[in-house]
């Protein structure tokens, strides 16, 4: 065991949940022990335990932290393109899906059915809906309707594909990247007929043909 460092109690528990997001990334959940975690991280099993109750407190708070990350690191920019903003989104999101396939596993697995788990995953698919509904060009309250409803299907979508994915690569992860970006384009096209086009500049309409 390293030699205890004094911390106070944020840096304390920041440095638990580097800890165990480092554990949860590198092995399945079962596999994962609290020992083990208070060992890497040179403190007492007690001193874990005060901050997160249970192996499942300390996941939900690793995951938690994931979520809100995520983000934080997903840009949408007016500025750009729906194509280039979905390619960042979707890049952000598989850096961090690769890097720590087995707690994504874990979290969309052997917790599925919990409701702690799902309400971060169901907070975060909400707050990237309601971003891309900020970013699109909606006529009116109709259409904001709809799209939203695309919007969360697709977000369902790429969730369980990029979670089959990582338990068995079938395609490359460009591929998979560019398959989820395709079939949002594709489902919002008939939804912003009358506004630009979402991977590109406008479109001609038959007045202009």
């Amino acid at each position: 065991m390293p030699p205890r460092q004094r911390l106070s109690p944020t840096d304390r528990r920041a440095q638990l949940l580097a800890v165990a997001a480092r554990l949860f990334a590198a092995r399945p959940y079962d596999d994962v022990l609290m020992e083990e975690v208070a060992k890497e991280a040179g403190v007492s099993r007690a001193l874990l335990y005060r901050h997160f109750p249970s192996k499942h407190a300390l996941f939900a708070a690793v995951y938690q932290q994931a979520a809100d990350q995520l983000l934080a690191e997903t840009r949408l920019d007016p500025a750009e393109s729906l194509e280039e903003q979905l390619i960042q989104g979707m890049e952000v999101h598989l850096d961090y899906f690769t890097a720590h396939r087995n707690a994504v596993l874990a979290a969309n697995r052997v917790l599925a059915g919990d409701p702690v788990i799902q309400s971060i995953m169901a907070n975060e698919l909400d707050a990237l809906r309601t971003r891309l509904l900020a970013a699109l060009p909606l006529a009116d309250d109709s259409a904001r309707e709809a799209v939203s409803a695309v919007l969360k299907s697709w977000l369902v979508f790429v969730q369980v594909l990029c979670v089959d994915w990582l338990g068995h690569e079938t395609c490359t992860r460009t591929q998979l990247r560019d398959t989820c970006v395709g079939a949002l384009l594709g489902a919002l096209r008939p939804l912003l007929a009358d506004g630009p086009a979402p991977g590109g500049p406008p479109q001609p309409s038959d007045a202009d043909t």
